[in-house]
């Protein structure tokens, strides 16, 4: 009987978008991203995102772990830990479980410190999944018969 094998991440490969490159959509990976160049729009990785001093990001990165160096303008939800670096500046808000900030680090915007069950959540929201949706429970009403009187008492005729 012959077994069926199933590819297996390397957890050493790294997905780049080198200096000078430029993006635009969103990126799904199961491995780790380093981003040296400019990105545009969704980045949803289930290790770790590096960003490089050079790069440019508008959007959001969902991820379990971030060091950032560049620039963003986008959101961050981080499962664990994101690592602002000296230097680098961030316009938007931060949803994290902790959070390392380094002097000289800029960053102008909110953040919110998750729970463990927050970032399964929260993420699934912003990547676009749904929630299973609850079972409807069928709805049955009863309806009496209605014979309308006029005010005397007795039924109206046709």
């Amino acid at each position: 009987m012959a077994k069926t094998m199933e590819p297996t991440v390397n957890v050493n490969e790294v997905s780049r978008i080198s200096t000078g490159t430029v993006i635009k959509g969103e990126i799904t990976s199961p491995n780790d991203i380093r981003i040296d160049g400019s990105f545009e729009g969704k980045i949803i990785s289930k290790g770790r995102v590096v960003v490089g001093e050079k790069a440019v990001i508008s959007g959001d990165i969902i991820c379990e772990n971030v060091d950032f160096w560049g620039k963003m303008t986008g959101c961050f939800y981080v499962k664990d830990t994101l690592s602002l670096k000296e230097g680098c500046v961030v316009d938007g808000d931060l949803n994290v479980r902790r959070l390392v900030v380094e002097l000289g680090a800029k960053f102008d915007g909110n953040c919110k410190m998750l729970s463990d069950g927050d970032f399964d959540k929260l993420a699934g929201n912003v990547a676009g999944v749904r929630p299973a949706a609850a079972p409807v429970k069928p709805v049955t009403s009863v309806q009496a018969p209605v014979t309308a009187k006029p005010v005397g008492g007795t039924p109206l005729q046709n």
